[in-house]
């Protein structure tokens, strides 16, 4: 018999917790039909954007929540949704909160 999870079901935000989630967050834009929340990071220069990205990545990794991102020099653009339910979730909400405190520690 497996083991039982200790994680919660993973499910999409109601339009009520989408429009809470993105009062919460500073910069994010709802998009994608409210269903993505996007941000467009600048760092002084590209080391600092990869090291960012890294810690990211670092993170995403361990939470199994990957972000759609695109990087050119000192900018780094961010795309959170949560495929598996078709829309934003609780996982897009906590790591933007974990990308903002990064970002934050990069200089972005």
């Amino acid at each position: 018999m497996p083991a039982a999870s200790s994680e919660a079901a993973v499910v999409r935000l109601n339009a009520q917790e989408r429009h809470e989630a993105l009062a919460s967050l500073g910069g994010w834009d709802l998009v994608a039909n409210g269903q993505a929340i996007r941000k467009t990071f600048t760092f002084g220069c590209f080391s600092r954007a990869w090291g960012f990205m890294s810690r990211v990545a670092l993170e995403s990794e361990r939470m199994n929540h990957h972000p759609e991102w695109s990087n050119v020099w000192n900018r780094v653009d961010i795309l959170l949704t949560t495929h598996d339910v078709g829309g934003l979730s609780g996982n897009d909400v906590r790591l933007a909160r974990f990308i903002d405190r990064c970002a934050l520690d990069a200089g972005g």
